[in-house]
Order: structure tokens, then sequence, then C-alpha cells
């Protein structure tokens, strides 16, 4: 189920920050740990929202095409170093839409290619996460992903401040009510 915060951010105007993953995949939950020590951790303003995207692959279609700016936070395969941080660019990200065997098998790739093709991927969009070193059955990140968990936060923080949001250090508040996309 993807937590979605009703009336926190207007259509195309305010940020979305998605943290997606599978927490029980090790470091393919970096996504979603990221998310939660930004709620723990920081007050972001009412036009910054927090998404747990979660694997909900194309139920976050209209999250992403109603933010203004949108910021992705991911284990990302770079074939970098596992640990190293890894920025992708809205121009760099892999976009593609392919022949799936079911509709159950989309990932974020062609979430982010069908919002492109329908011109709704916001012009300001980025992908920031850590290199994997261990993707499987675990509830636990890496002990290396782990260690870079707040070199992978302070670039996350550093793009909020660089779109104009000024994070604070306090708990994240949620609004009082919720919509609940499934």
């Amino acid at each position: 189920m993807i937590s979605h915060e009703a009336g926190s951010v207007a259509a195309g105007t305010g940020t979305v920050v998605i943290g997606v993953g599978s927490p029980l995949m090790g470091d393919d939950g970096l996504g979603i740990v990221a998310l939660e020590r930004l709620r723990e951790e920081w007050r972001l303003p009412p036009d910054v929202e927090l998404v747990d995207g979660g694997t909900w692959g194309m139920n976050l279609l209209p999250v992403i095409e109603e933010a203004g700016q949108l910021l992705i936070v991911d284990a990302i395969d770079a074939g970098a170093e596992p640990g190293e941080l890894v920025v992708l660019e809205r121009d760099d990200l892999p976009l593609f839409l392919s022949m799936k065997l079911s509709p159950h098998q989309l990932d974020l790739g062609e979430v982010l290619a069908l919002a492109a093709f329908r011109g709704r991927l916001p012009a300001q969009t980025v992908a920031i996460g850590l290199q994997p070193a261990v993707v499987e059955l675990s509830a636990e990140l890496s002990e290396l992903v782990a260690a870079r968990l707040d070199a992978l936060l302070e670039q996350v923080l550093a793009r909020l401040r660089a779109w104009g949001h000024q994070p604070q250090v306090g708990p994240h508040q949620v609004a009082e009510s919720a919509e609940l996309i499934a």
C-alpha cells in the first residue's frame, strides 16, 4: 500500500520524495530505510511530500505526474563500487517500455517512461541512491551500504535545499488526513 498524504502538495507545485525498493531484499530496501530516516530526523516544509513507494510500480504514476519536482531514493545498480553514491538526473534515468509477460512485472523505469511519454514527468527529476552490495533475502542493509546512509541523506537534503526547501532537524510532520492508494 502506498501512503500518500492528502492535501500536502498541490499538483505540479511541490516536491515529492519517493523511497522505493523491497525491504525484504537487503540493500534493495535502501529507499525505504532512507525515507524512514528522513521522517524520523528531519522536519520538511509542507510542500515536500514523503511517499513510501515500496515496489508499487504503476500505482506511483499519479504521484509522479502530480509532482513539481521529483526525487527518487533507491538502491541504484550503476555498475559502481558497492556503497558508491549514484546520482542520475532526469536525462540520465533509464526510461524504457518493454514487452512483459505480466502486468505485475512493471518497474519504476516503465512508470517513469509512461509519465515522460504522457509529457508529465517533472522537468526536475532526479534519482539518488547507493550502489547495492547485497540484494538477497534479508531484512537488513549490508554493512557497507548502511555505513553510507548518512552520505546518501546529505545528498538528498542538499538537493532539497537546491530546490529552495529548508529542511530542519526534527521529525517530519505528517498531514492529519491520509489518502491510501492501492
